[in-house]
């Protein structure tokens, strides 16, 4: 045999040999995802978390009997306020120094995380975000609930329990700095105005976790000391509206009626109690952690996924306790609201937006 020949067929032979061996090996490997969560005091985002983290489980188990590549999870947590939106700021820019194969990330705020998320994108690093968006730059995918639909079901549901000739006084506790919040409110006033029910904004306050949630009840309480002087306080979440519930609650001020936003067990029993609370649109929480860790996968795959997908919101009342799973899930098919509604059925279908 020519030895050129000969040597070829050597090199082929080893290289062969080496790269069949090292299968095993490249399939072993975990895909590095840091992971940048929000506040760890937010008892909905923990149950995010957990969801996010028991899928990851699932998939590394999956991973094993197939002999595909599992995950391996990087944590982050912003923490609160002002000084979580700095500090999740300074992580995104840690986590992509690290050249993770993904991050996925609940931001704290939907403007001020746009740099990190460019200089992501041109590092070729894929950038999934749930619960809230990022304004600028771009995302692979955008996994939240729907949250107009939580702020309309709230709003459809106050508009039932009065008259249509009726003014409500009403105070809303709003977040102005993300995207999902935002949408609660508009889903919150658009369903009374497309009832044609009534009301009067009294003021606005801004609460989104404990401590400001406690100060907006202390303030409320202060500006409008008299029974009867407030129908309804509409709370863009159980993070800062359940604080609120415990102050009126502990002032007596028990004809005030609240809706809020999240599906936190608190609130949920609040409503089983009939303390203050009357309407809940509960997150299905732990399904979109686990929607967001799926779709990070299915990324990492090279799979085709969808841009942006909706998780749907229920609403826990009195009439439907017995329907709610808690926000754990699983999301339930179907029920028919026992209020009037212009769309009287409820659907438990995640949507694919794009």
């Amino acid at each position: 045999m020519d030895f050129k020949i000969q040597g070829r067929f050597i090199y082929l032979l080893t290289f062969s040999f080496l790269f069949l061996s090292s299968l095993p090996l490249l399939a072993s490997t975990p895909f590095r995802i840091n992971v940048l969560y929000w506040s760890m005091n937010i008892p909905g985002q923990v149950a995010m978390r957990k969801g996010l983290e028991q899928e990851a489980q699932n998939i590394n188990q999956r991973a094993r009997s197939a002999s595909q590549r599992p995950v391996k999870l990087q944590a982050f947590v912003a923490g609160d306020g002002e000084t979580g939106i700095e500090n999740q700021i300074k992580q995104m820019y840690q986590a992509i120094q690290q050249n993770p194969d993904l991050i996925i990330i609940q931001p704290t705020d939907n403007a001020a995380l746009s740099e990190p998320l460019k200089l992501a994108n041109r590092k070729q690093i894929p950038v999934v975000a749930y619960d809230q968006y990022i304004s600028g730059g771009k995302l692979h995918a955008y996994v939240t609930s729907d949250n107009y639909q939580a702020g309309y079901l709230d709003g459809e549901y106050i508009a039932s329990l009065f008259d249509a000739g009726y003014v409500i006084k009403l105070i809303l506790v709003e977040y102005p700095h993300v995207s999902s919040t935002v949408e609660r409110l508009n889903g919150f006033l658009d369903a009374l105005t497309e009832t044609q029910q009534a009301y009067k904004i009294l003021t606005t306050l801004k609460a989104v976790e404990p401590v400001s949630g406690q100060q907006a009840g202390k303030n409320i309480l202060k500006a409008f000391p008299e029974k009867g002087s407030v129908d309804v306080v509409f709370t863009v979440n159980d993070g800062g509206g359940l604080p609120v519930v415990d102050v009126l609650a502990e002032a007596g001020r028990n004809e005030i009626i609240i809706a809020s936003i999240d599906g936190d067990p608190s609130s949920v029993n609040n409503i089983r109690q009939h303390r203050l609370t009357r309407i809940d649109s509960a997150q299905f929480c732990g399904p979109m952690g686990a929607e967001a860790m799926r779709i990070a996968y299915k990324i990492l795959q090279n799979k085709k996924v969808p841009a942006h997908v909706l998780i749907p919101t229920f609403p826990v009342t009195r009439e439907s306790l017995t329907v709610y799973p808690g926000w754990d899930g699983p999301i339930p098919a179907q029920f028919r609201k026992p209020w009037f509604s212009r769309q009287p059925n409820w659907f438990g279908k995640i949507k694919v937006v794009k």
